[in-house]
């Protein structure tokens, strides 16, 4: 037998092997248990089942042809040829396990006892942060999970996945170690406002915006080039503070209060600003959309944690350039007009008046006397109020932890009892609805 032939036999039963490997890749909702409040969105399971069932398909013809042309060429195909093209099936086989491993460490979180049905609520979370009245876009479903990382972090809706399929939904991270405070609300709502700015388009407007303020201003035009580089974060910050107000700047110090160095750290291939700095623009964007002697103060303490005296020169510079633009910086953001808002400013969209800090105040404590009527309020609204009560003091860490875990377990049963409910129609009246359990 020639060499040629020893390699097909070898490459036919290794094509064979890897088919074998491809029909193990069940569907996650054939292998993944999981209480029913737990599992992510129906549109979320479509998506994710349908990306890898096409995914496996089209591997499962690719190493079908390959081994039809195998066994039909006359004499055996060069080895090194032969070789090369399952090398293009192994490499394709690697690319749909990555696809498929991106959810499956985030499906099996979901069994987890009281974790998943907690990661789930988050997902009603970030699903309402993206919930903008004017319906300027379509939101992709969010699928939530829990990692050991100290940031956030998302893969977007309609970006490139290992192989290159686009991806139908948006996987968002946050730390474990936030489980379970209003602080998480920060970092999930900042990774939702990521995509967000991606539906509306937000960063190329806002970069043009910028780019038009150093040619207006040169003499000042250091600090916009640095707010530039840093736009698609502070951005997302923007979005959460705006979302679920002073409880986003908390998150945010909690996140970034890191040994000093760090918090002086300036890199100029991060996209995320100096930490220092951060948090306070992220105060100045709360000064800007609700009004309130609070920013001040968070600002003061923030510097008091953290003095400016003694850090590097290089960075107390950069500090300086940004802090000469910054008032006119927020109130282009606030003010920017991106075509997918169609002639309404990017602030007036993403607030909300019933986070002004004193309304968020009198909510909290109409909450404590009557706690039915906190479920009847949106996610964010929730953690804007319980952070709020956090920053005056009114609230304790264990009543918060108290309250958020019941609240994520209703949010996340209740959107499991809508499903079933348009799956198949039950009488919805008051005395028999599912809901007056919850209530």
């Amino acid at each position: 037998m020639s060499h040629d032939a020893v390699a097909r036999d070898l490459l036919l039963s290794e094509a064979r092997a890897l088919l074998t490997r491809i029909a193990r890749l069940s569907p996650f909702a054939l292998k993944t248990p999981m209480v029913t409040a737990a599992a992510i969105s129906p549109a979320a399971q479509t998506g994710v089942e349908t990306l890898l069932l096409r995914g496996r398909h089209e591997l499962r013809e690719m190493v079908r042809g390959y081994l039809r042309w195998l066994r039909r060429t006359t004499p055996p195909p060069p080895g090194a040829l032969a070789q090369r093209r399952f090398n293009i099936l192994r490499l394709r086989f690697n690319a749909v396990i990555r696809q498929f491993d991106v959810f499956a460490s985030v499906l099996t979180q979901r069994s987890e006892h009281e974790t998943g049905v907690w990661v789930a609520g988050l997902d009603d979370v970030a699903a309402d942060a993206l919930d903008l009245p004017g319906r300027y876009f379509v939101a992709p479903p969010v699928i939530c999970y829990l990692d050991r990382n100290h940031g956030a972090a998302i893969r977007r809706a309609y970006t490139r996945l290992p192989g290159g399929k686009s991806n139908p939904v948006a996987v968002i991270s946050v730390p474990r170690e936030r489980m379970i405070g209003s602080g998480i609300a920060s970092s999930l709502i900042h990774e939702a406002g990521h995509q967000g700015a991606a539906l509306l388009k937000l960063i190329p407007s806002l970069r043009r915006a910028l780019q038009e303020q150093q040619r207006r201003d040169p003499r000042r035009a250091a600090g916009w080039i640095w707010l530039e580089k840093w736009i698609s974060e502070i951005t997302a910050d923007f979005w959460s503070v705006a979302r679920v107000g002073v409880g986003s700047t908390i998150g945010l110090i909690a996140v970034v209060s890191l040994p000093r160095p760090l918090v002086f750290r300036l890199d100029a291939q991060d996209p995320h600003p100096i930490p220092w700095l951060r948090v306070l623009i992220s105060c100045a964007i709360g000064a800007r959309l609700y009004p309130h002697p609070q920013w001040r103060r968070l600002a003061a303490l923030w510097q008091t944690l953290y003095p400016r005296r003694g850090a590097p020169r290089d960075v107390l510079t950069v500090i300086e350039q940004c802090e000469a633009v910054l008032g006119e910086f927020v109130e282009l953001l606030a003010q920017h007009r991106p075509a997918a808002l169609r002639g309404r400013t990017l602030g007036s969209v993403l607030t909300n008046d019933l986070l002004q800090p004193a309304r968020l105040q009198k909510q909290f404590q109409l909450w404590r006397s009557r706690p039915d009527l906190v479920r009847r309020a949106a996610p964010c609204h929730v953690f804007a109020a319980i952070g709020q009560a956090r920053a005056d003091g009114q609230c304790t860490p264990e009543r918060e932890a108290h309250a958020l875990s019941q609240l994520l377990t209703y949010w996340a049963l209740k959107s499991s009892l809508d499903t079933s409910a348009g799956c198949a129609p039950l009488p919805r009246s008051p005395s028999n609805s599912a809901y007056a359990a919850l209530i």
